[in-house]
């Protein structure tokens, strides 16, 4: 028997929508539609800094290691990246991959 690989698949689910009444696609699509999710608002604002906060009492939990030897930094993103990323430079201005596509 010959199979025509164009024709849309059917699914099990396309076959069970296809039996299912128009009254339990609308009672599935109110139970869905009930399902709201109550946020604090407390929860919501608890991590969040107003732009202008004064962060002058912040440290930093970073390290932030220098320049390796085989990295620069894209004069057009002004990101770090590995010498083989150099696409273009000229005149001290160095660019990446990314920047000359």
């Amino acid at each position: 028997m010959a199979t025509d690989y164009d024709a849309p698949r059917k699914t099990v689910e396309d076959e069970e929508v296809e039996r299912d009444s128009i009254q339990e696609l609308q009672a599935r699509r109110a139970d869905k539609a009930s399902e709201v999710v109550d946020l604090d608002e407390n929860e919501v604002t608890e991590g969040f800094e107003p732009p202008g906060a004064d962060l002058s009492g912040e440290e930093l939990t970073i390290r932030v290691l220098p320049p390796q030897a085989d990295e620069f930094t894209c004069s057009s993103c002004f990101l770090v990246h590995h010498r083989s990323q150099r696409a273009y430079e000229s005149a001290g201005q160095v660019l990446c991959t990314e920047c000359v596509a």
